[in-house]
Order: structure tokens, then sequence, then C-alpha cells
């Protein structure tokens, strides 16, 4: 396989993982651009690369800075804003995770306890198997969160070994 072909297959893989962690498909192309380029990259170069839109680069640039996952550069001379995704990742990881829990599971949390909140005959069967099903939901919730904060604090080797600790 040569090098256009290995990107190509590298920047579609990434793009189809995307949606698994709640980002658009194109979001995920151009965070895989950024990840591979050896130098920071211009809007101008991210699209001629993956062949999309202005607006559409524009908007997955800053949602990828608000995701924490990719940073401005400056460069000497240049009016351009150039970009550069963080490469470490383990950091990508952590920071993915972190951006979930804040968009996912901080809110559902807010649900769970307004539809516990829920008035009426708390002796009704029905009013009974909601409360009921919501705090066996919020418990699951309460378990992943855990585990998840738990990952974010990990280094790379303590996380490994707890995985591997998992599996035995």
């Amino acid at each position: 396989m040569q090098y256009p072909e290995a990107k190509e297959k590298f920047l579609q893989t990434w793009g189809t993982l995307g949606s698994s962690w709640g980002i658009s498909r194109s979001m995920a192309q151009v965070h895989a651009l950024l990840l591979i380029s050896p130098d920071p990259l211009s809007t101008e170069e991210v699209m001629e690369e993956l062949q999309i839109s202005r607006g559409n680069a524009n908007m997955n640039i800053r949602d990828l800075m608000d995701w924490g996952l990719v940073f401005k550069e400056l460069k000497a001379g240049e009016r351009k804003e150039f970009f550069r995704a963080e490469k470490d990742i383990w950091k990508v990881a952590k920071q993915i995770i972190k951006e979930r829990r804040k968009r996912e599971i901080e809110p559902l949390f807010s649900v769970l306890e307004d539809i516990k909140q829920v008035e009426g005959d708390k002796n009704n069967r029905k009013h009974q198997e909601l409360i009921k099903a919501v705090t066996n939901i919020e418990g699951v919730v309460e378990k992943a969160d855990f585990a998840l904060e738990k990952a974010i604090k990990l280094d790379e080797n303590a996380l490994v070994g707890a995985l591997f600790k998992l599996f035995k």
C-alpha cells in the first residue's frame, strides 16, 4: 500500500470511528488529517485535502477546538491561522472521555433526577415502576461515570495495567 492509499484509508476509518464518539464523520476526518500532518495546517489546506467547503472546515475545526483536540498556532509573518491536533493518543482518548461525560452523562443525571421528582400517587404501580426503572438506570450511570472518572485520572501505564487485570 502506498502513502496516498494508506492516508485515505486512515482518514476514512477515523471518520467512521468518529460516529462512535458522538461526532460527525467529517469532524473526525478533519481531526484525522491534523493528527497525521507533520506541520500545522491552514483552513484552506484542510479544505483542499478533504474536498470540503470552507464553512464545513471552519465549523469542524472550531468544534475540535471546543473538544480540546485541536489547537490554533500562529506562524510568524502569516496572516492565516494554522491548526494542529494533539498527537498524544492517550491524551486524545482521555479528552474524548471527558467531553462525552460532560455532554452525555452529566445531562442524563439531571434528567433522571427531574423524572424522580414526578408528582402523583406514589402508591400507583405505574408510578412505582417508573421510579424503580429510573433509579436502576441512575445506578448503572453512576457506576459508568465512576469508571470514566477513574480512567481520566489514570496515566497510560496504570490504564494498561488496569485493563490487563480486567481480562485475567
